[in-house]
C-alpha cells in the first residue's frame, strides 16, 4: 500500500507564495506520475498540475499556468507545488495523487490510484 502525506497548507495573504509538499511512502513499486488537484466546497475535484515521474514532463490547468510550478524529488519520492501570486480564488483543499500506470485521461481523478488526505490553502484578500 502507498501512503501520501501533504503539507504546507495554511492561511496566506493574496500575492503570497505558499509551497505544498506531497511525500509518498510505503510499498512503492513504481511511480508513473504525481498530480495536484483542488476542491472547492460543494464542487468536484479539479485538476491543477501533473508531473510525469521519469522525464519530469509537466502539465498545468490554464487557471494556474505561469503562476504554479510542480516539481519532484525522485530520491525522496516527494512532489512539490510552488504557488506564486495566489489570489482568493485559489482558496481550496489541495490533494495530491499518485498513479503507477499509464492513463491518457490525466486530468481526471480516476487516473490516480492513491490520494493524500488533503491540505487546506486559504488566501486572504
Amino acid at each position: 500500500q502507498v501512503q501520501l502525506e501533504e503539507s504546507g497548507g495554511g492561511l496566506v495573504q493574496a500575492g503570497g507564495s505558499p509551497r505544498l509538499a506531497c511525500a509518498a511512502s510505503g510499498r512503492i513499486s513504481n511511480i508513473y506520475a504525481m498530480v495536484w488537484f483542488r476542491q472547492y466546497p460543494g464542487k468536484e475535484r479539479e485538476f491543477v498540475a501533473r508531473i510525469a515521474w521519469r522525464l519530469g514532463v509537466t502539465y498545468y490547468a490554464d487557471s494556474v499556468k505561469g503562476r504554479f510550478l510542480i516539481s519532484r524529488n525522485s530520491t525522496s519520492n516527494t512532489a512539490h507545488l510552488q504557488m506564486n501570486g495566489v489570489t482568493p480564488e485559489d482558496t481550496a483543499v489541495y490533494y495530491c495523487g499518485l498513479s503507477t500506470r499509464v492513463d491518457s485521461n490525466y486530468m481526471s481523478p480516476s487516473a490516480y490510484e492513491y490520494w493524500g488526505q488533503g491540505t487546506q490553502v486559504t488566501v486572504s484578500s
